[in-house]
């Protein structure tokens, strides 16, 4: 798909010149899990930075560049889910909306469409030698005009949500078959050591990240854009 996210690249570099000039442009990309919406964002990111770094001195966009934001850096921490009404549903469930600090990221999302694009953000990571997302740990720099924040809930459409993926510029959704999507699901599991064997990775796909996926198509915001997900091995990690 890198003749596809070149085209997005492109697109999203002339979007930036048709906005003013002190704002940044915002763009979301989900898709259900296994979708590849993560490696395919970082591909168009890449992209983007490639096609800014090669201006003139003279172009306006010139010292621009991109970003890219992951959703996963707003999870609840382990200890945060162990102080929940049901510490083990939680923690069973983890991925699903509502083990993630939602206030905080649409305070973030906010801090982005308001600020001017000389301000420099902190934004927190997710670590996942620890399991557990590090605050404040990467930065937009006034460099960044262009952010592409990837992630499950990015276009959600119910509360507090909502009110961050309305102030997205582009919504783009990764489309694929649910049954692809069950299949990446389980081998990702397995080789991840997520699973300890097949059955557990199918329990997992089932029971977790499907229904999550399903959530996400039954409540987010229309689409500005939908992206179809080939059978590439790189959109399968």
């Amino acid at each position: 798909m890198d003749g596809e996210a070149i085209k997005l690249a492109q697109f999203l570099v002339q979007r930036l010149r048709n906005a003013p000039p002190d704002c940044r442009l915002l763009v979301g990309i989900t898709g259900i899990p296994a979708s590849g919406k993560s490696t395919f964002a970082a591909r168009i990111v890449e992209r983007t930075r490639a096609i800014l770094h090669d201006l003139t001195n003279e172009d306006e966009l010139s010292g621009s560049t991109a970003v890219l934001v992951g959703l996963d850096g707003w999870h609840f921490t382990r200890a945060q889910l162990d102080q929940m009404p049901d510490p083990k549903l939680a923690h069973d469930r983890r991925g699903i909306h509502w083990t993630f600090d939602a206030a905080a990221y649409v305070a973030f999302l906010k801090s982005l469409r308001s600020s001017n694009h000389r301000d420099i953000l902190l934004f927190p990571s997710f670590d996942h030698a620890v399991k557990d997302p590090i605050p404040d740990s990467l930065r937009i720099e006034p460099s960044d005009r262009i952010v592409l924040v990837e992630g499950l809930y990015t276009l959600l459409d119910v509360e507090p949500w909502v009110h961050a993926s309305k102030l997205l510029d582009e919504r783009w959704l990764m489309d694929v078959d649910f049954e692809e999507a069950r299949r990446r699901l389980v081998e990702r599991h397995i080789v991840s050591g997520v699973a300890k064997d097949r059955e557990e990775a199918v329990w997992r796909a089932e029971n977790n990240d499907i229904p999550n996926g399903w959530f996400v198509i039954a409540n987010s915001l229309e689409p500005t854009r939908v992206i179809q997900s080939i059978n590439e091995p790189t959109l399968e990690k």
